[in-house]
């Protein structure tokens, strides 16, 4: 088992603070386990609500949940949303004596009224997969081809994780889905899903997919925001200034694991993935996740201008910018779009971030870097 101190730490920290931690992720990415490693520390008391006999005992749940103390896991919250009057009733009471601990696999704009009714009551801390820190830096080209979803990066071979990815897929779209109470076909979601794949690293273009579709542009926008909202595809919305130039104002949608882009894909194994069109698509994702792991910036965007200066990623913190620019190739190039970049975003430091091994410096404000150094990044974690 791959142990997860920092997330282990931010739930502990989140209790000094708030009565209900809500841990929320993908299906799959280790939140139960990431709850039971914390149970080991507490008295605690565990909930599921996809088991029948917890059904069951929280049949009358403010009775069974007010007598409790120390630690309550609730599992899987989203299949239960009234749950949440309840625990805004329960930890408002000056005798309760129990923190609560949610596990959902959809954001709050998916589950409904859950900010709303528990406002100033609970803080959300998000789960991703494994990441580099966690499994190690020299391992990042398996982590890359296989995503971070536990069961798949420490499958025995590359196809028995290639099976649990398809899996895993046909489960989203086939239960995951329709427990959240949205009604869409699987094999249309599974269309789309798949078309989304030959578009990842790109501008969103509603129009163009929508047409290849037949579908209306209101209806694949909407298909969209459901793969976001369960945490398996990133907007990056676009940075917006006024320089007196034409900017992108569409997001880029990138695939939030490279593992379940690869089955999608038909990539199965590192001879498919580095001969395929879209392998620096995909390098690019996975990069830019990696680095958002890390770094967890508040807000991050990308920029790009309609006459072809762009930077990949761009951040912020303690009032100055950075920048990332994500390269797959062994010997980037410092482009006219990277110096412009720095003085019109008044970047503090730029990054190019590569497959290679060695950190060079290429200019005073520019650095060549591997991406088994991301963690030399500002503020990143370790």
């Amino acid at each position: 088992m791959i142990k997860r101190p920092f997330y282990l730490n931010c739930l502990r920290e989140t209790f000094t603070r708030a009565p209900i931690a809500a841990l929320l992720g993908p299906r799959q990415c280790g939140k139960t386990t990431l709850a039971r490693m914390l149970m080991e520390f507490h008295k605690a008391t565990y909930f599921d609500l996809e088991s029948v006999p917890d059904q069951r005992r929280l049949e009358n749940p403010e009775l069974v949940l007010g007598d409790l103390e120390g630690l309550v896991v609730l599992d899987e919250i989203q299949l239960n949303p009234k749950l949440f009057s309840v625990l805004r009733v329960l930890v408002d009471r000056p005798e309760n004596k129990a923190d609560f601990l949610i596990l959902g696999n959809a954001s709050p704009d998916i589950i409904k009224n859950v900010s709303e009714t528990l406002a100033g009551r609970v803080e959300f801390l998000v789960l991703s997969g494994f990441d580099l820190t966690e499994i190690g830096m020299d391992k990042w080209e398996d982590l890359w081809l296989r995503g971070g979803f536990p069961r798949s990066f420490l499958a025995a071979s590359v196809s028995d994780s290639q099976a649990w990815r398809e899996g895993f897929i046909q489960t989203f779209l086939e239960r995951d889905i329709p427990q959240l109470g949205i009604n869409i076909p699987a094999a249309a979601m599974r269309r789309f899903w798949t078309m989304l794949a030959h578009y990842h690293g790109q501008t969103w273009n509603a129009s163009e997919i929508s047409r290849s579709m037949g579908l209306s542009d209101k209806t694949v926008r909407s298909y969209l925001d459901i793969l976001t909202g369960t945490y398996m595809i990133r907007q990056l919305q676009p940075w917006h200034t006024n320089l007196g130039k034409r900017q992108v104002k569409s997001p880029k949608v990138y695939f939030r694991d490279s593992g379940l882009l690869h089955s999608l894909l038909e990539i199965t194994d590192s001879h498919n993935l580095l001969g395929h069109p879209k392998a620096g698509a995909s390098w690019e994702g996975f990069v830019i996740e990696q680095v958002l792991q890390i770094v967890l910036p508040n807000q991050a965007y990308f920029w790009a201008t309609h006459n072809g200066a762009e930077i990949d990623l761009l951040f912020t913190k303690d009032s100055k910018n950075y920048g990332i620019e994500v390269k797959f190739n062994e010997a980037p190039k410092i482009t006219k779009s990277m110096h412009t970049s720095l003085s019109e975003l008044r970047l503090e430091h730029l990054w190019v971030i590569y497959p290679g091994k060695e950190a060079y410096p290429a200019h005073k404000q520019i650095t060549v870097m591997p991406i088994s150094q991301i963690t030399q990044l500002p503020y990143a974690r370790h």
